[in-house]
């Protein structure tokens, strides 16, 4: 076993595609421009990052008005 299968199913497995053959991916041409891939990745990150910030600074913004409006009562159970 080439692979080391523990159980029945899996060196039968092996056994079956031990001897296929794969297409190698460094031979075949990409059809996305790796640079306007990683273009839009980038994009896609700062745009995320942006959100998480208003977000944060939103939350900030919600909590202190909450804490300002905030009214207390004394419930009936305490003195």
């Amino acid at each position: 076993m080439s692979v080391g299968a523990d159980d029945y199913i899996d060196r039968m497995l092996v056994q079956k595609y031990q001897e296929e053959k794969v297409d190698n991916h460094e031979n075949t041409e990409s059809m996305v421009d790796p640079e306007k891939m990683m273009g839009a990745m980038n994009d896609y990150a700062n745009t995320l990052k942006n959100m998480i910030g208003l977000r944060q600074r939103l939350n900030i913004a919600c909590y202190a008005i909450n804490a300002r409006t905030a009214r207390y009562q004394r419930s009936l159970g305490q003195n």
